[in-house]
């Protein structure tokens, strides 16, 4: 293309630009061949946008309203479910972390038919696909944390015990106060607050005394052996029979166990009403009690630990303790 005369850039040329690039263009300025071919292809680009958002306008209302609808229909069925899942579940904590993850579902729902609506699928997959990544990652970084979750979630659903319950873990007695998402708080009876991660509570063994039906106290005792043992059965047993927690349609039990260093072992064995830990240590204590006292009131003896100790006295040039003691009982004999 030629310059007109005067040194003019042709008008198709500079009526094209901007006013105030036209204005100073030097006369006989032409413009690149390649600078034209940029914006003819810009124009293209930008002239195809326009009628893309135009065409798609319609679908871009759609897309908002199916956004707004998903966001005010989550807010309606996470207080739903909440409901519902807190008559089922008696944990708080995952009632409420189950109704944020059914709200969150559903707007991510509505979020992705949005984004269907405007035929993005390609990034949907792609979202899909990344969320998939992260959670992998993040699930591997907070393994522990979400083994805890996990945990106090299956324990709130089908837990072995539940606030308010007395039970035994790893040697801590104590009344649960709450189960939590990630711990369990054990109260114990000196008043020490005993705090358990639930992944160990879910794997490890567990005593629930509140559950159980049916409790025994065993005392192990011990009676000399120069006493007679059916008059030491008979006394224990008439002592026990003042116990006042016990089971009176049980029978109380005398079992003698072994022939022990200073005394015969035996161990008393009766059955209470009930089983609550409060209950069976007051009755262990009233039941020592009352042992000692009947075997008193019997003559009965519970020897101290005796020893017998022996130095080598033959090879020190010293006196043997069987023969001291034999001298001793003929002094006294004499």
């Amino acid at each position: 293309m030629t310059p007109r005369s005067g040194g003019r850039a042709p008008w198709s040329e500079r009526d094209s630009l901007p006013p105030w690039l036209a204005r100073r263009l030097q006369p006989g300025w032409r413009m690149p061949d390649s600078l034209i071919k940029a914006l003819d292809a810009l124009g293209a680009k930008l002239q195809g946008w326009l009628e893309g958002a135009v065409s798609m306008a319609p679908n871009f209302v759609l897309a908002v309203l199916v956004v707004l609808a998903g966001a005010v229909l989550a807010r309606y069925v996470s207080r739903g479910a909440t409901r519902a899942l807190d008559r089922l579940i008696s944990n708080e904590a995952l009632a409420r972390l189950l109704g944020s993850i059914i709200h969150v579902s559903v707007i991510a729902i509505g979020l992705f038919a949005a984004l269907s609506l405007l035929h993005l699928e390609r990034t949907v997959t792609s979202l899909l696909a990344g969320l998939g990544v992260v959670g992998l990652a993040l699930g591997f970084a907070f393994k522990d944390i979400a083994a805890n979750f996990m945990s106090g979630a299956f324990l709130a659903v089908h837990g072995p015990f539940r606030p308010g319950d007395i039970i035994e873990f790893q040697g801590h007695i104590g009344e649960v106060e709450e189960v939590e998402l990630r711990v369990t708080t054990l109260r114990t009876f000196d008043g020490l607050t005993v705090i358990i991660p639930n992944k160990e509570v879910f794997t490890e063994t567990i005593v629930n005394y509140t559950r159980t039906e049916e409790r025994r106290v065993d005392v192990a005792v011990g009676v000399a052996y120069g006493d007679d043992l059916e008059r030491t059965e008979a006394a224990v047993c008439a002592g026990l029979e003042q116990l006042e927690l016990r089971d009176a349609t049980r029978e109380i039990e005398v079992l003698f166990t072994e022939f022990g260093a200073s005394s015969i072992n035996f161990e008393a064995r009766v059955w209470l009403e009930r089983a609550d830990q409060r209950e069976y240590l007051r009755a262990r204590s009233r039941a020592i009690i009352l042992i000692k006292q009947a075997m008193d009131e019997a003559g009965l003896t519970i020897p101290f630990p005796i020893r017998t100790l022996d130095f080598g006295a033959d090879e020190s040039g010293g006196t043997r303790f069987d023969e001291m003691h034999l001298a001793l009982s003929e002094g006294t004999q004499s």
